[in-house]
C-alpha cells in the first residue's frame, strides 16, 4: 500500500493544483463562441445512464430539433460524439472506398483537410481550387465532374479560415446532374447562415456544436439523405472506421429499440438540446437575419477605422469576418492587446494566411450590435498602440 501524503504534502499539492479560475473572455474569434446561460445550466443537470429511458427521450427531442436546424426531414440526423472534424471524417469515411473519385472544392484550410481525408481513405481527390477569400466557380466544378467518375462533390459552406460563404444551389444542381453526392461542411454556418439541406439537395451535411449553436465543443451534428444512406449501405467494403460507421450509429440514435454503440456524452447532449431549443424559440430565419445585420455593422465599422476586408464582399459569411492585417502591424501584438486590455479574443490566420488576416466571429449569442461595435473600437485602440495611424 502506498504511503499516505502528509498534511504538508497535501497542502503543497492543493497550492500547485488549485481551483480552476479561467478568465471570462468575450470569444469573438473563429470558435468556440460564448455559451448562453441556459445552455450552461443544462450542463449542470443530473447525469443518467446512456440507455436510460429519460435519455432516450432527450435523444429523440435533440434529433427533432436538429432536423429543424438543418431544414431537413432526413431520418438519419443526429450528433456524432466528437468535434466538427469528427463530423467531417464520418462524412468522408462512410462514402469513400478504395479508388473512389471525389471532387473536393478548396478555398481555404478546411477544404484541404477534406482532401487529405479522402486520400487517407483510399480515394482520389480531384481538387477544384479558388484563391482564399474567393468562391468556387460552378463552371470549375462542372469541368471536374465532366472529366471524372466522381462519386461525390465535397465543399465547405462557410470556410472558417477565410470568411467566405459559398453559394451552394448551382453547385448542388450540377453535382446531381452528374449523379454524384453532395457533401457539405456546415461547421460554421449551421444556426447562423441560411442553410436548407432538403431544398438545396445536400446529401450529407455536418456541423459542430460550438459555433453558431452556442454550445460547448464536443458534438458534430450530421444529417444524411436516404440517397446517401443507400450508397453507404451498399458499399463494396465495410466502412473502415468502426466508430464513425453511420449505418451502425443510426441504430443507437434513431431506432426505437436502441442498440448500444458507445457511451454518449450525456451532458453535452443536454447542452445541445438546450442550444437548439434557443434556436427554435428565436426561429431560424430571425437568427439568420440577426447574423447578417451584425456582420454588416461590423464590416462598416471595420472600414471606418481604416481596415480592409479580406473576403469577397459579395460572399462574406455572416458568422465570421476576415480582415487584412495592415503592413507594419504585428498580428500577435494586436491580439494580445485585445486579450489583455479588453478581455476579447479574436483569431489570427491559418496556414498560408498566418500573420496576414484577423478573423472576427459574431456567432450565436455573440452576434449582437454591441459586440460588433465593441470589437471594432477595441481594434482601433490596439492599432493606435501599434502607431498604425501615425
Amino acid at each position: 500500500m502506498a504511503p499516505e501524503n502528509s498534511k504538508e504534502e497535501l497542502a503543497r499539492i492543493m497550492q500547485v493544483y488549485g481551483d480552476l479560475k479561467p478568465p471570462e473572455r468575450l470569444l469573438l474569434g473563429a470558435g468556440p463562441s460564448n455559451i448562453d446561460p441556459r445552455v450552461l445550466k443544462a450542463l449542470t443537470l443530473p447525469i443518467v445512464e446512456h440507455l436510460d429511458p429519460f435519455f432516450a427521450g432527450v435523444m429523440s427531442e435533440t434529433v427533432d430539433l436538429l432536423r429543424y436546424a438543418f431544414k431537413t426531414g432526413n431520418k438519419v440526423t443526429f450528433p456524432i460524439s466528437g468535434t466538427g472534424s469528427a463530423g467531417m471524417e464520418s462524412a468522408i469515411c462512410n462514402i469513400v472506398e478504395e479508388g473512389d473519385e471525389v471532387v473536393v472544392c478548396i478555398s481555404g484550410f478546411f477544404g484541404d483537410r477534406i482532401s487529405d481525408m479522402v486520400q487517407r481513405y483510399g480515394g482520389k481527390s480531384i481538387e477544384v481550387r479558388a484563391q482564399p477569400g474567393k468562391i468556387i466557380e460552378k463552371e470549375a466544378v462542372e469541368e471536374a465532374l465532366a472529366n471524372s467518375n466522381a462519386k461525390a462533390v465535397a465543399i465547405v459552406h462557410a470556410e472558417t479560415s477565410t470568411g467566405i460563404l459559398q453559394p451552394l444551389k448551382e453547385i448542388s444542381k450540377i453535382t446531381h446532374e452528374y449523379g454524384a453526392l453532395l457533401v457539405v461542411d456546415a461547421v460554421t454556418s449551421l444556426g447562423g447562415c441560411e442553410l436548407k439541406v432538403d431544398e438545396w439537395g445536400i446529401d450529407i451535411c455536418f456541423s459542430a456544436s460550438q459555433k453558431c449553436l452556442g454550445c460547448p465543443p464536443g458534438l458534430a451534428p450530421i444529417t444524411v439523405s436516404e440517397r446517401a444512406m443507400s450508397v453507404i449501405r451498399n458499399r463494396r467494403t465495410r466502412v473502415r472506421s468502426w466508430y464513425f460507421d453511420l449505418s451502425t450509429i443510426e441504430k443507437y440514435w434513431i431506432e426505437s429499440n436502441r442498440v448500444y454503440h458507445h457511451t454518449a456524452p450525456i451532458l453535452l447532449v443536454y447542452a445541445l438540446r438546450e442550444g437548439l431549443r434557443l434556436l427554435y424559440e428565436e426561429r431560424l430565419e430571425n437568427r439568420w437575419m440577426r447574423h447578417i445585420e451584425n456582420m454588416r455593422l461590423l464590416v462598416g465599422r471595420i472600414e471606418e477605422i481604416g481596415l480592409k476586408i479580406f473576403t469577397d464582399k459579395n460572399h462574406i459569411c455572416p458568422a465570421i469576418t476576415a480582415i487584412n492585417i495592415p503592413k507594419n502591424v504585428n498580428d500577435e501584438n494586436v491580439r494580445r492587446t485585445l486579450r489583455e486590455e479588453y478581455n476579447i479574443t479574436i483569431s489570427g490566420g491559418l496556414g498560408e494566411l498566418k500573420g496576414k488576416i484577423w478573423r472576427v466571429g459574431l456567432m450565436g449569442v455573440n452576434s449582437s450590435r454591441k459586440n460588433a461595435i465593441l470589437v471594432a473600437e477595441a481594434l482601433k485602440n490596439a492599432l493606435k498602440k501599434e502607431k498604425y495611424y501615425e
